[in-house]
């Protein structure tokens, strides 16, 4: 059957096809997939953190749909993205010899052509918010303690009804929406990447809430919004893609009024990350592609950038159980290796087009080597920063 077994499906993210017999396919994969919870997050048929609700379903639905119709040029694009995860901001002239001397262009398009296909990718899982929080709860599953961590950020920078709240790097518009339910905020989304802020404004939409979202890189200043026009500010895990995090931190201090807090949740290497050690090398070679990052910040580069915009650091710390994401990382890891064999056994047997496999194996790639580089604490994505303006005075 090849590419052509789910045929005639809208492309328009949120919309549905028209049956077919692809159908009975995708129904396979749902049951698949609720075993695989089942089994990856040890649920006993239990469903705690309502992935299986019918809103979570609808997305995995809407998801593999997408995937499934993908045209060749965008499987090519999405692979050869990948590309960026090799270089480092630090480095310019190794980006200026492999993308050319408009490589910040360069990067924007490859970002694009990535995150188009990953977040769909990610849909099919526990990480539709494209992000695995800190192990905030040892009884919590991945999406419950992305709920802990996210409460934790309108409670670190005093959310509350009424207030705007700029999100950077907002994906599908996941978390602003929870964060909107959570504290009555309005929250205003910024993201690069077309598709994504496309299917943020449908769920908004869906849901009645009034968010906003806008498709800009943040790595072309200005921001599109005017001094003093937010009450707070968040983002989490997208500072790796940042190209000169002074320039943005100060960009940022303009858009907050004073007295605003703002949390960050980031990417970074730890005291422990030896460059020039070839066992942590390969690793960070291995794990930067994996999660997505450009750039490899640490807490001082994090923290210098912040104050030297003129914030003030209000807490500094990992937020993860004594500083560990490996059971999260694992967990993740466990669910898409095993859904990964259902998808490989499909296109087997031409239930599934072909390029699901190649999609299925670059996501799976890897995801050990994080675990690991976690439990060796050589780099985290959990660490988190409390900053705040200074009070006008």
């Amino acid at each position: 059957m090849g590419s052509q077994t789910l045929v005639e499906t809208p492309r328009h993210p949120g919309r549905t096809g028209r049956g077919s017999e692809s159908d009975s396919s995708l129904d396979e994969i749902a049951h698949e997939k609720q075993k695989i919870f089942t089994a990856a997050l040890g649920k006993n048929g239990k469903d705690d953190d309502n992935s299986a609700s019918p809103k979570r379903w609808k997305s995995f639905w809407t998801s593999f749909r997408y995937l499934a119709n993908l045209t060749p040029k965008e499987v090519d694009d999405f692979m050869a993205s990948y590309v960026i995860y090799n270089l480092d901001w630090s480095n310019e002239q190794q980006m200026r010899e492999v993308l050319g001397s408009n490589y910040q262009e360069k990067v924007g398009d490859c970002l694009k052509s990535y995150y188009g296909v990953l977040n769909h990718l990610c849909a099919l899982g526990d990480v539709e918010k494209m992000y695995i929080p800190p192990w905030m709860s040892r009884k919590a599953s991945v999406l419950e303690n992305q709920i802990l961590y996210e409460r934790s950020i309108a409670q670190d920078i005093g959310l509350s009804a009424g207030d705007k709240v700029l999100d950077l790097g907002c994906g599908r518009g996941r978390v602003a929406a929870h964060m909107a339910q959570y504290s009555g905020a309005q929250v205003t989304g910024l993201n690069i990447d077309p598709n994504q802020v496309a299917q943020a404004h449908q769920f908004n939409e869906e849901r009645g809430l009034s968010n906003n979202f806008v498709q800009q890189d943040f790595n072309s200043l200005p921001l599109p919004f005017a001094d003093e026009s937010f009450d707070a500010f968040y983002q989490i895990q997208a500072l790796s893609l940042c190209k000169d995090l002074p320039a943005l931190f100060t960009e940022i201090y303009r858009v907050v009024k004073p007295g605003a807090k703002i949390s960050l949740l980031d990417w970074m290497a730890l005291p422990a990350y030896e460059p020039t050690n070839p066992e942590h090398a390969e690793l960070m070679r291995r794990v930067k592609p994996l999660i997505g990052a450009v750039g490899t910040p640490t807490q001082e580069s994090l923290e210098q950038a912040l104050t030297g915009s003129g914030f003030e650091i209000v807490k500094s710390e990992n937020a993860s159980i004594d500083g560990l994401q490996a059971p999260l990382i694992d967990t993740v890891d466990l669910y898409f290796r095993t859904l990964r064999q259902c998808i490989l056994a499909m296109v087997k047997l031409h239930v599934l087009p072909r390029h699901f496999k190649t999609l299925i194996n670059r996501l799976c790639l890897d995801g050990q080597a994080f675990v690991k580089m976690d439990n060796m604490r050589l780099a985290t994505t959990s660490y988190s920063i409390i900053a705040q303006k200074p009070k006008a005075e």
